[in-house]
């Protein structure tokens, strides 16, 4: 079946919230450090992080900078996608963000446990964040990421095909827009 590897978008300048993310530290733990670990935690292997409007060391990822950043997460995803490598066991990818403080392993241990070759984390029934999706939509996910739209079109455009995955008992879907 292949490896599941982890992609954390996190090039953005975070303008709501001052400034960028992924060096914020939480009880003690850079934000991007942390979504490192919850996707390896969740059996993501490897786990590449995409940066822009900030770039630093990342243990335990393969960094990728985004030279296109400012155009949006729709670059951003773009990039982390054909940074996957085509050579290694890998055939889908769980897509998150760098500012889900509430994601947890567990959540991408059972997106990761889905069949399906497009899934999404759903809480109480809402979709959200991660997103998994099949080596074979990484080109047409690619195409349809513009601005500050990743996968949102590509998904709807599938809608019947993507499988929800329920994460709502084990994680949160809050994303962290303003400073704590």
């Amino acid at each position: 079946m292949g490896n599941v590897a982890g992609l954390v978008l996190a090039a953005g300048e975070g303008r709501r919230f001052g400034g960028p993310k992924a060096p914020v530290v939480i009880d003690g733990e850079r934000l991007v450090d942390r979504a490192v670990r919850v996707l390896r935690e969740g059996g993501c292997d490897p786990v590449y992080v995409v940066l822009g409007a900030w770039t630093g060391d990342v243990p335990d990822a393969v960094t990728v900078v985004n030279p296109d950043w400012s155009e949006g997460m729709g670059s951003s995803l773009r990039a982390g996608l054909v940074s996957v490598d085509p050579l290694a066991d890998v055939n889908r990818v769980i897509v998150t963000l760098v500012d889900l403080p509430g994601l947890t392993g567990e959540a991408v241990a059972r997106l990761a446990a889905s069949p399906a070759r497009i899934a999404q984390a759903s809480y109480e029934g809402k979709r959200g964040h991660p997103v998994m999706l099949g080596r074979e939509h990484f080109e047409g996910v690619s195409s349809a990421a513009q601005g500050d739209r990743g996968a949102r079109d590509y998904l709807r455009a599938r809608i019947d095909e993507v499988a929800l995955v329920e994460v709502g008992d084990v994680a949160s879907g809050e994303d962290l827009d303003v400073p704590l």
